[in-house]
């Protein structure tokens, strides 16, 4: 969801936005991609820690991300140690990448394997970014480990590939922009899209989302 350019019949006074596919001016981009469809992810299964392989339909749309990133170039290529990230980032074209585990998806503890419906039974209302999840990960542990991504990435001259998933990146654009984790609820991310990190001036913003 790329901005449309700027009228060229703008005045000088008017500053045309750096594109999502321009070479970053400001500093840094972080290039985000949610992992392939899976089984669970398909049936609304909250899953972080179960290891699963993309269904066949996730494989088909992963592959067109090749074509998708062909012409963009990565200082940096990181991915979550999880199978369904790891098999994306193959399918998409790269193989040189290095695995880091901040990039797992958030620990849902007693709540893995199952859905928001099937949690509400017992705990109405629950989302996980407003409610505990018992034996799982709490959003300030969550904080501290993309805090650790965010720096890496800051500290890149360019531009960083990371592959990993729904909620995770979700969580990880809101610390990008320096807000709480639970922020993230207003970033949708559906599975194989690509979103793009960057800056205005001095200013960490979101350049393009769920595309």
């Amino acid at each position: 969801m790329s901005a449309a350019p700027d009228d060229p019949a703008d005045g000088p006074g008017d500053e045309p936005a750096d594109g999502p596919g321009d070479e970053p001016a400001d500093g840094p981009e972080l290039w985000l991609v949610r992992h392939g469809e899976t089984e669970w992810s398909r049936d609304g299964r909250h899953t972080s820690r179960t290891d699963l392989d993309l269904t066949e339909k996730g494989v088909q749309v992963a592959c067109t991300l090749k074509e998708r990133l062909a012409d963009e170039t990565f200082g940096l290529v990181l991915c979550s140690p999880m199978r369904r990230a790891r098999r994306t980032a193959e399918l998409a074209g790269f193989t040189d990448l290095e695995v880091d585990a901040d990039l797992v998806e958030w620990g849902y503890g007693e709540y893995e394997g199952i859905t928001t419906a099937e949690i509400r039974e017992t705990a109405p209302g629950w989302t996980i970014w407003t409610h505990p999840t018992p034996g799982g990960e709490t959003a300030q542990q969550v904080s501290e480990r993309l805090d650790r991504v965010v720096e890496r990435v800051r500290a890149v001259s360019g531009r960083v590939l990371a592959f990993g998933h729904g909620h995770a990146l979700r969580a990880l654009a809101a610390r990008w922009i320096e807000q709480p984790v639970a922020e993230g609820r207003f970033f949708k991310l559906d599975t194989a899209t690509v979103s793009t990190l960057g800056y205005e001036r001095d200013f960490p913003v979101v350049l393009r989302w769920n595309s």
